[in-house]
């Protein structure tokens, strides 16, 4: 088999990350080729070896078996199976929920145990959790767990149900630009619109995400499945060879009125939801794929493991504040297939603009538990570009009628057509989505950013070095959670690199190598950080103003601890040190610090001890 160029690196560097690290995830966009991938790997890597692959759903399992199969002995687990042992296959596949006690008895044995869509790992859960500590306690030394998904992190806020505390790192194998460059992926094209009558501002957020119910009442409720029909008709007349699309909706009401709008519409189209019977589900997908079916309708079904590369319509109607959710169900659509250049994606759900694009989203190992409330705000991403950019970049809504007298609501950057006129509708009539404060900077670090950049030189030029590095002992004698909170970010930015990095891997190296510096130094002090509910934003911004809550010791000392590295340090090198720090100083306040700690990239006892 001829390996794409991404596949033939891992391969060459994965005898090195088996001597480095335990238990991995592999990371590369979805029909990247993770799982033939993994079928080299074990091809060349573990010859003559048992290897155990898990995953969640059945038509996963049966898509890794197609694959799988063609190369190795593959055994699949019926959900009464009993065995004890491998026996003459090479490979056992089966769902984390079902034969558990066979899985139990496997993992001993195991050279290898792969965990297709990995972000489904939940150390705390105790479909997966079972599995781990059978590993931990009973595996072979030489054995590892490597996860495969296009999209390392965990949607809960649940700080004891994180990635980052089961697996030791991700490795960056390919991302969607250089795959669209490559012809692996084709280009997405968005097309974005506001629905003006959709009103979740008032949504109580369970889990990290918008309740299912107030979210299918309110799309109910809204013109959205209508805007999306009407948009759809527009896009499908200019793809080819001919439209095939994906329906992404929140629960089956929302589906079965999408799917009647469609029907009506006389666009043929089929619903697939979690209790779809398998030889439908399977007819639908087989005649969806040779375009017999133009529209499929879905339920969390297509979200992942769904493959149909001809695909050239993604309609996401669905609101969420998940990345996983977006970036899952976009990159269903961006497979490559005979005479298919590009994937429309339309989107009348707000998430391109709180996200962005799938092909620039970031992943972390480690959320705290508030981490959604920015993406509440159905603009977030495009305030980013607001405040990123050197040149202010604003968008617009169109204000608009569309053809069927409507608004058009189309979302577009500022500058980029001639006289700001919308692409879609031709009008000029529009709102600057920051003029009107659409953007809300309470729910970022807007604010505080420019505050950061503002005092932190100014205060700096004010105090006098002699004085402040022996105040170290004295600064850190801290009496509050804020002005711990305070010093531990700003020790998070003296400690951190500003150098660019060219991969996820290689920034959250950084991000453990800086953080395991400010550890080592709290307990080394003898500092413990009891685990909060959230990061205080609040209690940085008053260190740096000098006001109440953290006492001026505390705010120059942290002051004078970040002064000194804007001496020799770009502005990029800066922002970039910033940014880091943040997010160092939330995990470590979010997850506490003391002298028992035990994390996968942190031992204090064996810290202390040498």
């Amino acid at each position: 088999m001829i390996l794409r160029k991404w596949q033939s690196e891992i391969i060459a560097k994965y005898e090195e990350i088996k001597k480095t690290h335990k238990k991995f995830i592999l990371k590369a966009p979805t029909g990247a080729g993770k799982t033939v991938l993994a079928s080299e790997i074990i091809k060349k890597f573990y010859v003559h070896k048992k290897i155990l692959v898990l995953c969640h759903r059945i038509v996963l399992l049966e898509q890794l078996e197609r694959e799988l199969k063609i190369n190795h002995k593959v055994r699949k687990l019926g959900i009464s199976d009993d065995i004890k042992c491998f026996g003459n296959a090479d490979i056992v596949l089966s769902t984390n929920l079902r034969s558990k006690y066979a899985i139990a008895s496997l993992i001993p044995d195991a050279d290898l145990i792969i965990i297709d869509e990995a972000h489904r790992v939940s150390p705390v859960g105790s479909a997966y959790q079972r599995v781990l500590n059978i590993f931990d306690e009973r595996g072979k030394k030489s054995s590892h767990i490597m996860g495969l998904t296009a999209s390392p992190e965990r949607r809960t806020g649940n700080q004891n149900d994180q990635l980052g505390l089961v697996f030791d790192a991700i490795i960056d194998c390919a991302d969607i630009k250089t795959l669209i460059e490559d012809k692996v992926l084709v280009q997405p094209i968005y097309r974005p619109h506001f629905i003006h009558d959709l009103n979740l501002n008032n949504a109580e957020i369970k889990n990290g995400d918008f309740p299912i119910s107030v979210l299918s009442n309110a799309i109910i409720k809204s013109s959205m499945i209508d805007y999306a029909l009407f948009i759809y008709k527009e896009e499908r007349i200019k793809v080819t060879p001919t439209p095939i699309s994906a329906w992404f909706c929140p629960d089956v009401a929302v589906a079965n009125k999408t799917l009647d709008t469609l029907k009506k519409a006389k666009i043929k189209s089929d619903i697939l939801t979690a209790l779809t019977p398998t030889g439908e589900r399977n007819r639908i997908l087989s005649d969806h794929l040779n375009g017999k079916i133009e529209a499929v309708v879905s339920v969390g079904v297509l979200i992942e493991g769904w493959d149909n590369p001809n695909c050239n319509i993604i309609v996401h109607c669905r609101p969420t504040l998940s990345k996983v959710l977006w970036g899952q169900s976009v990159g269903r659509g961006l497979r490559c297939a005979k005479d298919k250049n590009k994937c429309i994606i339309i989107d009348v759900s707000s998430n391109w603009s709180t996200f962005g694009p799938v092909e620039d989203l970031k992943w972390d190992l480690w959320s705290h538990r508030r981490s959604f409330i920015k993406f509440q705000n159905r603009f977030n991403w495009i305030a980013q570009q607001f405040d990123e950019q050197e040149k202010k970049s604003s968008f617009f809504i169109c204000e608009g009628k569309n053809k069927i007298e409507e608004r058009c609501s189309y979302i577009y950057k500022k500058d980029l057509y001639k006289d700001d006129q919308c692409p879609v509708c031709s009008s000029t009539a529009c709102i600057d989505i920051h003029k009107e404060k659409l953007v809300d900077s309470n729910v970022s670090d807007l604010n505080l950013h420019g505050m950061f950049f503002d005092r932190i030189p100014r205060v700096f030029q004010e105090l006098k070095p002699s004085v402040w590095n022996s105040l170290e002992r004295q600064a850190w004698n801290c009496k509050s959670i804020e002005e711990l909170t305070f010093l531990i970010f700003c020790k998070s930015f003296y400690y951190i690199s500003g150098n660019k990095t060219n991969s996820e891997s290689e920034y959250w190296n950084l991000i453990i190598e800086a953080e395991i510096n400010v550890r080592k130094f709290l307990i080394s002090k003898n500092i413990s950080v009891t685990q909060q509910e959230e990061f205080s934003f609040a209690a940085i911004a008053d260190g740096l103003l000098l006001g109440k809550r953290v006492r001026t010791v505390q705010a120059h000392y942290g002051i004078f601890m970040c002064g000194q590295k804007f001496e020799g340090h770009t502005i990029k090198e800066l922002e970039r040190k910033y940014q880091k720090a943040l997010q160092i100083g939330e995990r470590i306040v979010i997850m506490g610090c003391h002298n028992r700690e035990k994390l996968p990239y942190f031992n204090a006892q064996l810290e202390l001890s040498s």
